[in-house]
């Protein structure tokens, strides 16, 4: 048993060989999900149901957080396709001097690319398609298509040495958002909802946002397991905000039933789905009782956070045009600002749009155009709110792109997947402020300095949330399983505090 998975006496002797903690939990009169279910009712009974107020939320696993937290919540800006490091955030002069000549074999070496390119005789190297600029006092090297990030240079950390071994879109994005490449295992936002649980009632512990670029050129599909909770119990996976119709669907109460009659009906099934629960100990019963509770505290909370007349003019016009255009990435950073700050402890908002095989030279300008500045917004906005120090944002993809050309090798026009180095940046949260991480070669292909894996990274943020990566696991099929699988090292340069 998982030191963290406790259960009581009697109940060992029923359930030791098959149930976890969290199983166990609605076991018996005294069970801990009866309890938190008879608060609930208790709670919404007196004051008839109105208490998008509260924000009690639910306590994590005992013993954690394992040390002193430096991020209370996490926002994950997830830019889906693979950005360009090469073009973006790692400037490399020599490319320029051999700007269409071939790759050495000595760089290139028997790096693992996708079957898009892998078969290519030439392999012309393709220099930034725009200038780099210093920006901030610290003097980031940065591109100058990425303005608005560099007027927050001096609050991020830059890693340029993230390396994965996935070469494709679905298997690079699982990989690191559940530490496998295979689907099925739970979401880092659906770890850390189980592991410190919540801190507020009527908003889901784990939220998720998506978008696209504009001109639907990236193809790519946002799956339920990017955000699932796998084998934990299904209450810790991620809910969905759709950016079309209803944000949350079934929501509002039928034609003919009153906010009243909701609650009543809801009453008589809490009371039906508690006997099952004392009976089974089922942990989906439990899920089901808190999801019920939820939705209905919800039908307030959610308009609410949606309604956007208690910001000012200049709040919105920070986060750009498209800031009240209903399902933009714009729209989504705002919408995360006030997420978090009701009490929602990880928001992961996902944008479809970087995958420039064949549009390089313009599509990767808009896409910057479309999301740097939402980004920017996002942190200057925590920060002028008291919320940075606090408050860890990673903006990711699931790698970069290839430092030679795709297509045309006399006049190539995209740049396939790469994963042997690319670049991430992180900012509040505790890490380190106007940094920069690893470095690659003259070609941006090979690390040279601190490599970051997928793995490593997993574990710098949980470590970041108060959670030791290994301590943090879950029995299921006769393994105890944890995020990071049997991987991943704290990275001491992201962090502003010493490990």
């Amino acid at each position: 048993m998982n030191p963290q998975q406790k259960p009581s006496q009697n109940v060992w002797q029923l359930h030791a060989a098959r149930s976890t903690r969290r199983q166990l939990f609605g076991l018996g009169s005294q069970g801990l999900g009866v309890a938190a279910l008879a608060s609930m009712l208790g709670a919404d009974s007196a004051s008839g149901g109105q208490n998008s107020s509260r924000q009690r939320g639910e306590a994590g696993l005992p013993g954690l957080p394992h040390h002193a937290a430096s991020a209370k919540r996490v926002v994950v800006l997830w830019q889906g396709g693979g950005p360009s490091h090469t073009d973006l955030f790692d400037e490399k002069p020599v490319m320029v001097e051999q700007a269409g000549k071939d790759i050495p074999d000595s760089v290139r070496g028997a790096t693992r690319l996708s079957t898009m390119s892998s078969g290519y005789a030439k392999w012309p190297c393709l220099p930034a398609i725009k200038p780099f600029e210093n920006y901030g006092k610290c003097g980031m090297r940065l591109s100058s298509m990425l303005p608005n990030l560099g007027s927050i240079a001096d609050e991020i950390t830059l890693v340029r040495s993230m390396y994965t071994e996935a070469v494709n879109h679905a298997p690079g994005v699982t990989f690191f958002l559940t530490g496998s490449q295979v689907p099925g295992r739970p979401s880092m936002g659906a770890w850390l909802s189980y592991g410190l649980g919540s801190e507020t009632d009527n908003l889901p512990t784990f939220v998720v946002m998506t978008s696209s670029d504009k001109g639907k050129t990236c193809g790519q599909l946002f799956f339920d397991y990017y955000w699932g909770g796998g084998f934990l119990p299904s209450r810790y996976q991620g809910v969905r905000f759709r950016n079309t119709g209803d944000p949350v669907p079934y929501l509002a109460n039928p034609e003919g039933v009153s906010r009243e009659m909701r609650r009543a009906m809801l009453d008589d099934l809490s009371a039906m789905n508690q006997m099952h629960l004392e009976s089974f100990a089922d942990p989906e019963i439990e899920t089901r009782i808190a999801q019920y509770e939820m939705s209905y505290r919800m039908q307030t909370s959610v308009p609410e956070l949606l309604d956007f007349s208690d910001e000012s003019a200049a709040t919105i016009e920070r986060y750009g045009t498209d800031a009240l255009n209903k399902g933009s990435f714009a729209n989504n950073c705002l919408i995360a600002r006030r997420l978090l700050e009701r009490g929602v402890r990880f928001v992961q908002l996902m944008h479809a749009g970087w995958d420039q095989h064949n549009n390089l030279y313009t599509q990767l300008a808009e896409q910057c155009k479309d999301t740097e500045g939402p980004a920017a917004a996002l942190v200057k906005d925590l920060k002028d709110r008291g919320m940075l120090d606090d408050t860890l944002v990673v903006w990711a993809g699931e790698f970069g792109r290839t430092p030679f050309g795709q297509g045309d090798p006399n006049k190539p026009n995209g740049r396939d997947h790469f994963g042997r180095a690319f670049s991430w940046w992180m900012a509040g949260g505790g890490v380190r402020q106007g940094h920069v991480v690893g470095a690659t070669d003259d070609f941006g292909w090979n690390i040279t300095e601190d490599p970051v894996h997928v793995h490593d990274m997993q574990a710098t943020i949980m470590h970041l949330c108060g959670i030791d990566h290994e301590r943090l696991t879950f029995r299921y099929q006769g393994r105890q399983y944890r995020l990071t699988d049997v991987h991943g090292k704290v990275v001491p340069g992201i962090l502003k505090a010493p490990v």
